[in-house]
């Protein structure tokens, strides 16, 4: 019986074919490379996404016109198949659209994690498996265990770096087919390999923006998209009074305290957003506190359903930290009571589930706060 080689996978690397997901960035040239290296059969794939202006690729974004430029030179570099599939009107449909939707509603949005569900992990993987390959191969830090023939996702062990918080919505059959070479390095690491490699990518800065939002001005984007939604409501303290008048809901989160454009004695934070009225209301810090939070749209993805008995824990914001928590799930929602107090939970986020184990801290699922 043929063992299992670096990926999980029980044929040899070299009958064994890869889709490398590549951005242009040093993590998912590394990848690349390091797959290549170990004798697998790469294919790289590069994703345009936007018809970028020169405003947003001289950004620190990913999917930009110098990234596919930087991804055809590492391809070619390691003498590998590359492939640039154009899916800008899928973007724009799957992700910016819902993002501004999103915006409009009094939400704070997360489009990573919707083009991490719906072009990279569904169109993509799609492709992967057209072209009959046996993995998809990625540059998330997060690390994945296979055992017979299931995929199970835990945080990276570069916790600056970890990005399983973003791939909660990831399906059973998609994770079984995805693979995460990095789960197990530091950044710095994939850097000192990248060097080591000679790759042109590797002391390119990480990209920072969300790569459709240049600068991180993403008012700019909806007014460009959504140029009527700007409209001006009031803006309340937390016994109902008016205080102020705010220029469109779309300028402000929940726990935002600065250009909110009221002030009192005491600091101002956005407390709640209400799109239906059009108000914003404005408290105190300790106004934001939460300990109970509503969930639609839940998505497992453990194989084992006595995770959910063991101590839990869940993340509500990509940068945020493990809190804590009791879990009561119903079909599609869930009720979270949270055992530590948290701050300026915002609708729209993600909450990720989690469940420590000999292998680090698993990822469970999570689903979308409702409030």
């Amino acid at each position: 019986m043929t063992k299992l080689n670096s990926i999980g996978i029980a044929k040899e690397p070299k009958d064994t074919l890869i889709v490398v997901a590549m951005s242009g960035g040093v993590d998912s040239s590394t990848v690349a490379a390091m797959m290549k290296s170990e004798g697998y059969q790469v294919i790289g794939i590069t994703l345009k996404l936007y018809d970028d202006s020169k405003q947003i690729s001289q950004s620190k974004q990913c999917c930009a016109g110098q990234d596919i430029m930087d991804a055809k030179r590492v391809a070619d570099k390691l003498n590998i198949e590359h492939r640039i599939l154009y899916y800008q009107n899928k973007f724009k449909e799957g992700v910016i659209n819902n993002f501004v939707d999103s915006y409009l509603k009094g939400e704070t949005p997360i489009p990573c994690v919707q083009c991490n569900k719906t072009v990279k992990f569904k169109d993509l993987l799609d492709e992967a498996k057209r072209l009959k390959a046996d993995a998809l191969v990625t540059g998330h830090y997060v690390k994945s265990v296979t055992e017979k023939n299931n995929t199970e996702m835990y945080r990276g062990i570069d916790l600056n770096r970890d990005q399983s918080y973003f791939l909660f919505n990831t399906t059973k059959d998609q994770l079984n087919f995805l693979r995460f070479p990095l789960g197990g390095l530091l950044k710095n690491e994939t850097r000192n390999i990248a060097r080591k490699l000679d790759l042109n990518v590797a002391d390119k800065p990480d990209s920072q923006d969300i790569c459709f939002v240049p600068n991180g001005d993403y008012v700019s984007v909806i007014e460009k998209l959504r140029p009527n939604s700007f409209n001006k409501g009031n803006i309340k303290n937390m016994k109902g009074e008016v205080i102020g008048v705010h220029n469109g809901i779309i300028n402000y989160t929940i726990g935002q305290r600065k250009g909110i454009g009221v002030s009192d004695k005491i600091p101002l934070y956005v407390v709640n957003i209400n799109a239906n009225k059009n108000e914003i209301t404005v408290g105190s810090k300790e106004n934001l506190v939460k300990t109970q939070i509503s969930l639609k749209d839940i998505n497992i993805i453990t194989n084992n359903k006595d995770d959910f008995k063991k101590e839990l824990f869940v993340k509500v914001r990509s940068t945020g930290r493990l809190i804590k928590a009791k879990i009561d799930l119903k079909n599609t929602s869930a009720k979270v009571n949270l055992l530590e107090e948290e701050y300026g939970i915002a609708p729209g986020q993600a909450c990720v589930f989690y469940s420590k184990n000999n292998q680090g801290y698993k990822v469970l699922g999570g689903g979308w706060i409702q409030g």
